[in-house]
This record gives structure tokens, sequence and C-alpha cells, in this order.
């Protein structure tokens, strides 16, 4: 099994609504061509938090019936590239508004109700525990500042060519490692993705399961690999910015995306 367990396409007409959507959206994109540079790469940050946020909301089974088909895996991908997309050509189309800054100031308002309605849920049904999220979050932070730091100590020009989407690959992969550290070893969760649990099963054979969990390697694993994408990525930006930005991006949002899911999931529901 190469998918995540929950992997499913939404029924049909929801699939193609969606991929309607993402067609339109992705072409006009395409044709209007706006420009991205390391600012709109790193907008799209709180972006991705929603449609990790709306994945852990569909996870409590908390949105209505009729939009749960669009926050499923993979679905939710797409429903959040349609719905951001739209909002970088609207922006773009209104040349009075700054780009990256109205994408970013418009995804943390989108980002706050998705919060906000977790929260909510967590305390109605007495499952709310910000502890552990909150030090997953801060030690991800943390581990960020000291991978940062050794890029520019030892790459200077590595740091200073990716600049911020270098940061936010490396910050997106630590809060995904780390925040999984955290579900597997104290809370209990379980992990979704098949290469991840490879790595787990395999932490869980080596004499220190017992004394320091199975988390510590997947986090050593993730941030090594995001190291080294990250340095691997400084050239092929400095040749093609748009596109090496882009890729970048990807990365980030690779990492983020479930980083964010398994904060706002471990801080609302109890272990299955």
């Amino acid at each position: 099994m190469v998918l995540p367990s929950g992997f499913a396409l939404p029924p049909l007409p929801y699939l193609f609504v969606l991929l309607l959507a993402v067609g339109v959206v992705g072409g006009t994109l395409w044709r209007v061509s706006p420009p991205v540079g390391e600012r709109t790469v790193v907008a799209f940050a709180p972006w991705i938090v929603v449609g990790s946020g709306l994945h852990a909301l569909y996870q409590v089974r908390l949105p209505p019936a009729v939009v749960e088909p669009l926050l499923g895996t993979p679905a939710v991908y797409l429903t959040t590239f349609a719905v951001a997309g739209t909002v970088w050509l609207a922006v773009f189309s209104l040349s009075s508004l700054p780009v990256a800054r109205t994408l970013a100031v418009t995804g943390i308002a989108a980002v706050l109700p998705v919060v906000g309605l977790g929260v909510q849920y967590g305390v109605s049904n007495g499952s709310l525990r910000l502890f552990w999220p909150f030090v997953g979050l801060v030690t991800a932070v943390v581990l960020t500042g000291l991978l940062w730091g050794g890029t520019r100590y030892l790459y200077p020009d590595v740091a200073v060519v990716t600049g911020a989407v270098g940061a936010l690959v490396l910050f997106g992969h630590s809060l995904d490692a780390v925040s999984t550290a955290v579900g597997i070893d104290v809370l209990n969760f379980g992990e979704r993705t098949p290469v991840s649990r490879l790595i787990l099963e395999f932490a869980h054979g080596l004499p220190t399961a017992d004394v320091i969990g199975v988390g510590w390697l997947f986090v050593l694993v993730k941030v090594a690999l995001a190291e080294f994408i990250v340095v691997l990525f400084a050239d092929y930006v400095v040749e093609e910015p748009t596109e090496g930005y882009l890729l970048l991006g990807l990365v980030a949002a690779v990492g983020l995306g479930p980083g964010a899911y398994n904060l706002l999931l471990f801080a609302i529901a109890s272990p299955v």
C-alpha cells in the first residue's frame, strides 16, 4: 500500500466539479502568468494551513454533509488550490493591491474561523487539549531556527538564494516531523502515511524504542531530507527563479500541510 489510509476519490459529481474548477483556475493562472517570487510563495502558507485545518475538521465530522466530499483526501488539496488560486487571480487583477501581502492577509483571515470551529468542537466534546500541540509547535520553531542557522553558517549562498521559502521548507517539515513524533510517542495517535509508518516500525525495532520512543528517527529523517532539498534546489532557483520557488513551495506544502493538520487534530480530537 503506497497511498495514505483514508485516501479515496469523492463521488463523481463532486470530482467533476473539482476537476473543472482546478482546470479553469489553473488554466487562467497559466494564461495570465502572475509573477512568482519569494514573497508570493510564502504568502500561500496560511492557505496551506486552511486546507489542513478543513481536513482536520473533516476527520471529526464537523463540516456539513454537503461539503464533506470536498474535504477528504485528496479532494481537499484540489479544493484548497481552487479557492486560493481564485483569490490569487482576484488580487492580481486589482493592481492597486500588494499581491503577496493581500494573499497572506486573506489566508490568515480564512484560518481564524477554521481554527475557531475546531476549538469550539474540542470544548463542546471535552476533547480540547492544547499543551502537547503547543509543545510541538514551539519545538518545531526552535528546530527550524537551529537548521536555518546551520544553513546560513555552512551554506550562506543557499540561505541567500532560497530565502524565506527555504526557511519555510525547513519549518514545514520540522513541524510535520515533530508533531508526528508527539502524536506517536505521547498522544497514542496512529500514522496514515505508509512510508512514515515504515520508518516508525523500523524505529520500534531499535534498542532506543523503550527509552526515548520511536519518533526521533522520523524527525531525523525528515529534517535531513528537508535540508538536503533546500541545498539541492538553490542552483535551480538561481537559474529558473519562478519554477524553483514554485517547486520549493510545493515541498514546503508537503511538510506544512500535514504538520498543521496534526496540530489541530491533536488539539481537538481523542485518539481512536
